[in-house]
Order: C-alpha cells, then structure tokens, then sequence
C-alpha cells in the first residue's frame, strides 16, 4: 500500500550518503537522484525511502509524532542498524530493547537531519 515516504533534509548528499550506507545491507541503494529529490529502496515495485530539499527551499522540519519506521527482518539487524546509524552520524532516542513483550523490539535513532526513525521486529 505505501509506495514510498519522504522526509525532508538540507543536504542531499549528505542524506543520500547516510540512508545508501544504512539500508545497503537490507539491498537498498539510490535508485532515482534528481537535484532536490532521491529515490532510496531495493527496486521500484517495493516501498521506498525519498529524501528531499523542501520545495519551498526553506529549512526541513522534523514533525513533532512523524516517524519513519524499518522492519529489517531480525531483532539481531535491529541491533545492527541502530548501531551502524550511530557510526554513521545519527543521534540516539532510544537504545535496542524489547519494548512489549513477546511482541515489539525497537530502537530509535534521530537522523543527521532530526528526522526520527524506528527499527523494528514484531514477534
């Protein structure tokens, strides 16, 4: 149902450089670059990330309740991509956990950006 999600971010290359090397190891890469938008995600059929300049070219605002979440497929790559995002620049807002039990293990992370964004395994 969702075909993609976008936040916003004021450098580019910057936030194509952090979300490529992120999500590389679930088979994300850019797939569409165009000056103030890219296209992040394993194919065109599939959901994906976009990061943009805001059209107004006015500074991104992270919205106060807005989340981007990622199911990476394991509690263990929830680990991983928490930890991978820490070397790579974001801040945390919450280390990896079990958060209901038997059924959510998150962990968040704000981006270079402020964006904030879950990783996540239900189960």
């Amino acid at each position: 149902m969702i075909g993609y999600v976008t936040i916003g971010v004021k450098d580019m290359e910057k936030a194509k450089a952090f979300y490529a090397a992120l999500l590389e190891d679930l088979g994300a890469k850019v797939l569409i670059d165009m000056d103030r938008i890219a296209m992040i995600g394993k194919s065109m059929q599939e959901p994906m990330l976009s990061v943009c300049i805001p059209y107004n070219e006015e500074d991104p605002h992270p919205g106060n309740g807005n989340m981007l979440a990622i199911n990476p497929g394991s509690k263990e790559n929830v680990d991983k991509l928490y930890q991978k995002a820490l070397e790579l620049g974001a801040t945390d807002e919450g280390e990896p956990g079990q958060r209901i039990p038997d059924m959510f293990y998150g962990a968040y992370i704000r981006d270079p950006d402020g964006n904030k964004v879950a990783f996540f395994q239900f189960g």
